[in-house]
């Protein structure tokens, strides 16, 4: 053991370190320096724009007075023109040809079947009573206050 120790060399623990040298230098030819990222990648969340949520779309939807002939043609134009005289008794059983026929309307109208109701789109006279009926973007409060009220009852927004 004094013949290491004369050399520089002493056993501390179970790794054998030369003494005077600093443990790096001994490990470095086998280590590569990481190199600090994390100053970069703040920089790039920086840079990054906030977001901001989209106004709320309006889900109004007031039906054309020439919407039966809309739906006519749109039928005629996906069934072919030897679709039968009549046309709203027409299935929509293959599932091609209803999305087809549903999306085409809802790009015309701007007015879509939601995915709860699609399953009750059999006929095209379901999808003729789906979009006959008017759809108003109002709440339950705006109605009650619109409505003719008792005067002991009051709405008020500012809460």
């Amino acid at each position: 053991m004094a013949a290491f120790a004369g050399l520089g060399v002493t056993r501390r623990g179970l790794p054998w370190i030369v003494a005077g040298a600093p443990r790096r230098n001994v490990w470095s030819p086998f280590r590569e320096e990481k190199k600090p990222a994390v100053a970069e990648t703040l920089e790039e969340v920086k840079e990054e724009p906030i977001l901001v949520c989209p106004p709320l779309r309006s889900r109004t939807y007031v039906p054309p007075k020439d919407l039966q002939s809309r739906l006519e043609s749109r039928v005629k134009e996906i069934f072919g023109s030897s679709a039968p005289s009549n046309w709203q008794d027409i299935s929509l059983e293959d599932g091609h040809l209803k999305f087809s026929f549903l999306s085409r309307l809802a790009d015309d109208l701007g007015h879509a079947v939601p995915n709860s109701r699609l399953h009750e789109m059999c006929r095209v006279r379901d999808v003729l009573d789906f979009y006959n009926v008017p759809v108003q973007d109002r709440c339950k409060f705006d109605e009650l206050m619109a409505s003719n009220l008792p005067p002991n009852v009051k709405i008020t927004w500012g809460y």
